[in-house]
C-alpha cells in the first residue's frame, strides 16, 4: 500500500490532490453530520453559532478555510512537502463547507433545507467527480496529455478544442449535465450526449422542439420512462448523505 502511495500519487505530484479530496469528502460528511443533528435538536450536539443572534453559515467558515490554504498554499515551494499537503487539506475542508451552501449563496437566501438547496449536494458530487477524474490523472480536453502535446499541430488542437467543447455545452443545453462534464475528458460521452434528444425542461428542448412536435413528445416519454426513475434513486441517495428537504 505503501508503494502504490508513493508511485501513483507522491511521485505523479498529486499529493496535494489528493489531500485535497480525501478532506473534502470528510468535511462534507461532517457538516452534514453536524446540521442534521442541529434540525433533529439533539441536545448533546452543539447547536448553531449564533453571536449576538447572528446565525453565521458554515459558507462563512469555508471562505475563511479557502483563504487561508490557498495562500499559505501559494508561499509553500515543495508541491509534495508536508505542508504542501496540509494547506491543500485546509483548502478543501473550506471548499466543502462552501459548496455546501452553495444554493444559499446563489440566492442569496437561506434555502439549505429546501428543495431548491439540492443544487448544493449536486455541486459537492460535480466537484468529488472533477477530483476523482484528476486524481486518476485524467485532464479536461486531454490538456496535458503528454503522448498527444507533439503530435498535434496548433490549429488542428485549436480545431479539436472547439469541437470538444461545442459539443461538451450541446449536451449542457440539453440538459445532460453529467455528458457534458464527462464530455471533457473522455468525448464519447459527449458525442453521445449531443446526438440524443434533450431533455424536455432544457433550453435546447423549449427553443428548438415545438410544443406538440414529435421531438417533444418522444423527449417527454423518455423522460417518464427513463429518467424519472433515474431522478428518484439520486434523490434518495441524496437523502441518505445529505438528508431530506422539508416538504411543502
Amino acid at each position: 500500500m505503501i508503494d502504490w502511495f508513493q508511485q501513483t500519487i507522491v511521485d505523479t505530484n498529486r499529493l496535494r490532490l489528493f489531500c485535497f479530496f480525501v478532506f473534502f469528502i470528510l468535511a462534507f460528511l461532517f457538516i452534514r453530520f453536524s446540521v442534521r443533528m442541529i434540525r433533529r435538536q439533539v441536545k448533546w450536539w452543539p447547536g448553531n453559532i449564533t453571536p449576538g443572534g447572528t446565525h453565521i453559515h458554515h459558507v462563512v467558515f469555508g471562505l475563511v478555510f479557502m483563504c487561508v490554504g490557498g495562500i499559505a498554499g501559494l508561499a509553500v515551494e515543495d508541491i509534495n512537502d508536508g505542508w504542501a499537503a496540509l494547506t491543500a487539506a485546509v483548502f478543501g475542508v473550506g471548499a466543502a463547507l462552501v459548496l455546501d451552501e452553495f444554493a444559499l449563496v446563489l440566492r442569496l437566501e437561506d434555502v439549505y433545507w429546501s428543495e431548491q438547496g439540492r443544487i448544493s449536494v449536486d455541486a459537492v458530487f460535480i466537484a468529488v467527480a472533477l477530483t476523482g477524474l484528476a486524481l486518476l490523472g485524467l485532464s479536461p480536453l486531454g490538456l496535458n496529455d503528454p503522448s498527444s502535446s507533439g503530435e498535434d499541430t496548433p490549429l488542428g488542437l485549436a480545431i479539436y478544442l472547439v469541437i470538444s467543447l461545442a459539443l461538451s455545452i450541446i449536451c449542457l443545453l440539453k440538459g445532460k449535465m453529467w455528458a457534458g462534464i464527462f464530455g471533457l475528458y473522455v468525448g464519447i460521452f459527449a458525442i453521445v450526449g449531443a446526438m440524443r434528444l434533450a431533455r424536455p425542461e432544457s433550453p435546447w428542448a423549449r427553443k428548438r422542439y415545438p410544443a406538440e412536435s414529435k421531438k417533444m413528445r418522444k423527449a417527454v416519454r423518455r423522460e417518464s420512462r427513463m429518467r424519472r426513475p433515474m431522478n428518484h434513486a439520486k434523490r434518495r441517495f441524496q437523502d441518505l448523505i445529505a438528508g431530506r428537504p422539508d416538504q411543502g
